[in-house]
């Protein structure tokens, strides 16, 4: 299985957030309790409130720490952001599933998969 569908898989037991963080796991110099912790409040786009996509503030983080950089990441951080909407459709949760129109633009899995796809490339 690949770490895109290893990250979709984990999404039936974990939030969004914790299932891109968990499977970059063997990539982070952080065990799997602190991933769970680190993502933990990222679920349904941050506390619940529909806000930026929690695969995508994942996928930040795994960018983020797999750089080694502590700062000039603004524009590797857009890429992906851009990356993310064209892949999803939007950036913000309640715009991927569609709260407002009735129309699911993508499901979390995918979300998941193509965050993880998205990093995976920028890293590469």
């Amino acid at each position: 299985m690949n770490r895109s569908e290893y990250g979709a898989e984990l999404k039936r037991s974990h939030n969004c957030c914790q299932a891109v963080l968990l499977a970059f796991e063997d990539k982070l110099p952080y065990d799997k309790e602190s991933l769970l912790m680190l993502g933990s409040t990222f679920g349904s786009g941050m506390g619940g409130m529909m806000g930026t996509c929690g695969a995508l503030v994942g996928a930040q983080m795994v960018l983020g720490i797999l750089s080694g950089k502590t700062s000039g990441m603004n524009g590797f951080s857009r890429r992906l952001f851009t990356a993310f909407e064209e892949k999803c459709g939007a950036s913000r949760c309640i715009d991927i599933k569609g709260v407002m129109t009735g129309r699911m633009l993508c499901s979390c899995e995918d979300c998941v998969r193509y965050a993880i796809e998205i990093v995976e490339e920028m890293i590469q």
